[in-house]
């Protein structure tokens, strides 16, 4: 058997996982010396690259002094924890990359307890130890305390610890004495993370991910748990849902360096590899043997904090940027989404056109309909709410651990926020100029929020959060908008009249652009929605020539992202989505009948 290492890199959100596995790979000497490569290899996909997140695990391998290590690049965000959850299955120890500057943060918590749960070792990479005010021994303690407080093991917490900076593309056992390149890190995944327990008994092998092929279709991928794998083998394919399925591998393949390798010998135990030739298959089910099938025990994934309504675009102007538009796409593509998006739900409503879809947070949702988007898809979505539980006949909402490291001058903003959305001070710590503040806010008060705290702390302020658990109700949350500006008719917005109607708030529209009758395109400056016209253009008479006007001065509009515009619509309105648009609209396009239906609502 050869020697295999399966090692998981876990870290919170941008404390440098990615750059760090590129700098295992140039170690391994992957790349010719003259070959030309792109900073971080494995965030491949442009969604990725844009935001400088990873959103889907990697697998890759290197070989190093004889030693194959088969790396899984995961997620920081929480929101993909559906991610992290299901390819930890495949590791027999994790990297914890923590930010030498930032130290352990909330994502640093979800991802580690995970690991500790599933009792794999860990190394500590302390990373970015090039920053100034860096303070590694600290961070290294830190990460002690948090391990404690996890409920590690004697053993878990008997971890080895390597300083470096993947930028500059050095690891270390000092902080203060940088080394030539990577090869301490590997030195000690050898000898820290055990090798795979091999265990006698029948074939098993847990599909803890996905890849798709448009050649040969879904692939399924994990880790083999005991007995042998070859190509052309008959198996026992064991759903989640107890049925058994007889099916059959044609083809094998295992990771070598960024690519797939083809094999004809069979696959031994602890050992990753890709099976082609599995039919309806879902992340969860075994592959077991012919004869005597023993199913594992599927992945739990922790629940949906959020659900969202997903209907078609009816609105004047839908079918003029998609290519799908129609409920039949909307509901297959996201049908498809659940196969491989494992903390995803989707709920059938009373009405064909419309879906309820459940995430982990905005970010997990958002990902999804930009997804949509660029793959050309038409839709509209309503205002994010969180799920409701019922706990011992009490009324409880999700929580979460909110931290905030802003400036020091801007804390009392900040806090005054946080608390107007029922957030309460876990903890204050200075560090430096900076506050490092601790909340538990329920996750509705999330919702919304982080626009606000960039905006009274001027873009400098840090925000995580992390799902903390159900508590009981925190009670109403006073509004966070004023009332809406609502086009009256549709055409295209006039520069004249924009500027005439300046004083009665911001807009979201710049001149030129189209609206439609019911669409918001701005908000206003008193609580009650208003209807303006944006069409009407300048009268021109003998005495009123086009140029006689003085100079109009137009603010520039206001332009959401996918997630501020989410987060900003109120309950009566969709957020319309197409491949180049996003625009904000009411519910009901039609003013008489908006205000029949604010009529007949009763007033509590």
């Amino acid at each position: 058997m050869q020697n295999i290492r399966n090692v998981a890199i876990i870290a919170h959100v941008d404390h440098g996982k990615t750059t760090l596995v590129d700098r295992m790979l140039y170690q391994a000497k992957l790349f010719r010396d003259n070959q030309e490569t792109k900073e971080l290899i494995l965030d491949n996909n442009d969604l990725e690259r844009e935001r400088g997140i990873t959103i889907l695990s990697k697998n890759v391998s290197i070989r190093y002094k004889g030693y194959k290590i088969n790396i899984i690049d995961t997620p920081g965000h929480s929101d993909f924890g559906g991610e992290v959850e299901r390819v930890l299955n495949m590791a027999d120890g994790v990297l914890l990359v923590v930010d030498a500057f930032e130290g352990p943060m909330p994502q640093t918590r979800f991802v580690l307890q995970k690991a500790i749960e599933l009792n794999l070792k860990p190394i500590v990479v302390i990373n970015k130890v090039d920053k100034p005010n860096c303070n590694p021994v600290e961070t290294q303690e830190k990460v002690f305390d948090l391990m404690f407080s996890l409920g590690a093991t004697e053993e878990q917490l008997d971890f080895p610890t390597v300083y470096g900076s993947s930028k500059q593309g050095w690891m270390g056992e000092d902080w203060e004495h940088p080394t030539e390149d990577v090869s301490y890190l590997l030195d000690m995944i050898i000898k820290h993370i055990p090798a795979y327990n091999v265990t006698d008994g029948n074939t098993q092998l847990m599909i803890s991910s996905l890849d798709y092929s448009s050649y040969v279709g879904r692939i399924a991928v994990g880790r083999l748990h005991r007995g042998t794998l070859v190509a052309g083998q008959d198996v026992t394919l064991a759903k989640t849902n107890g049925e058994m399925v007889r099916s059959k591998i044609k083809e094998l393949y295992v990771f070598e360096g960024l690519a797939k390798e083809k094999i004809k010998t069979p696959v031994e135990a602890g050992e990753i590899c890709a099976i082609l030739g599995l039919e309806d298959f879902e992340i969860g089910d075994t592959v077991c043997d012919l004869e005597n099938p023993e199913p594992l025990k599927p992945i739990k994934v922790d629940d949906p904090t959020m659900s969202m309504l997903f209907t078609i675009n009816n609105s004047p102007f839908y079918g003029k940027d998609g290519k799908y538009v129609t409920s039949r796409h909307l509901r297959e593509r996201l049908f498809a989404e659940l196969e491989k998006n494992l903390a995803l739900r989707v709920e059938e409503t009373d009405s064909p056109d419309s879906l309820i879809v459940y995430g982990r947070g905005i970010l997990h949702l958002s990902i999804l309909i930009e997804t949509m988007r660029r793959e050309g898809y038409e839709l509209q979505v309503g205002q994010p709410k969180v799920i409701i539980k019922e706990i011992d006949g009490k009324k409880c909402e999700p929580v979460e651990q909110l931290t905030i490291v802003v400036p020091e001058q801007f804390a009392g903003k900040v806090i005054e926020l946080v608390t107007m959305r029922k957030g309460e001070i876990d903890s204050i710590e200075a560090q430096g100029d900076r506050s490092h503040i601790e909340f538990t806010i329920p996750s509705r008060g999330i919702i919304g929020l982080r626009n606000n705290i960039l905006t009274v702390s001027e873009g400098e302020a840090i925000m995580a959060s992390r799902l903390k658990g159900y508590e009981p109700w925190k009670g109403e949350i006073t509004g966070r908008r004023m009332g809406a500006l609502i086009a009256k008719e549709t055409g295209i917005a006039i520069e004249y009249s924009i500027n005439k109607l300046q004083d009665r708030g911001t807009f979201f529209v710049s001149p030129g652009d189209e609206v439609y009758t019911g669409m918001v395109v701005g908000e206003g400056l008193r609580p009650d929605d208003i209807v303006v016209n944006l069409t009407i253009t300048k009268k021109l008479s003998n005495m009123r020539s086009a140029g006689a006007d003085e100079k109009v001065n137009i603010a520039p509009a206001k332009k959401f992202s996918l997630e501020e515009a989410m987060e900003y619509i109120a309950e009566d309105e969709y957020l319309e989505i197409t491949p180049n648009h996003l625009r904000i609209r009411k519910i009901l396009l039609d003013e008489v009948a908006r205000k029949r239906a604010a009529n007949s609502t009763p007033k509590e």
